[in-house]
């Protein structure tokens, strides 16, 4: 089975996505853990667990492009991606900044990873349907 250059590129971003996940990750526990209050720790906390699993969730994608070639699954992972980013880069900015207003950023993050993993799921649930 041939990996088409779309696959390659989907896997190439989730793998910068992983790095900076575990960069910022790094960051946050050593370098600004005498700087963050519990509530910024919390919320750095929360910010790098929803990157470092959506990135997962990323290769997942990516593995699943490979085997349904299909422009829903790549505008999936680009939702997801876009939504995570949102989500967690707002929050590392509120937890470091403690700029208020970026909470209400964040929730639109949140609802465009679920709106990508609803369509790689819908993705899926026609792929099925039409090898059946």
């Amino acid at each position: 089975m041939e990996i088409t250059n779309e696959a390659k590129w989907l896997f190439f971003l989730s793998s910068i996505m992983m790095a900076i996940a575990i960069i910022i990750g790094a960051f946050g526990a050593h370098e600004l853990k005498d700087q963050l209050n519990e509530y910024g720790t919390i919320i750095y906390s929360k910010a790098s667990g929803y990157q470092f699993y959506n990135t997962l969730g990323l290769f997942v994608i990516s593995i699943i492009y490979v085997f349904i070639k299909s422009k829903k699954v790549k505008v999936s992972f680009y939702f997801v991606l876009i939504g995570m980013l949102i989500f967690s880069f707002s929050l590392y900015i509120l937890a470091i900044s403690k700029i208020l207003w970026l909470g209400a950023i964040t929730p639109i993050g949140g609802l465009l990873m679920i709106v990508g993993w609803l369509i790689l799921a819908y993705s899926i649930l026609i792929d099925m349907k039409y090898k059946t």
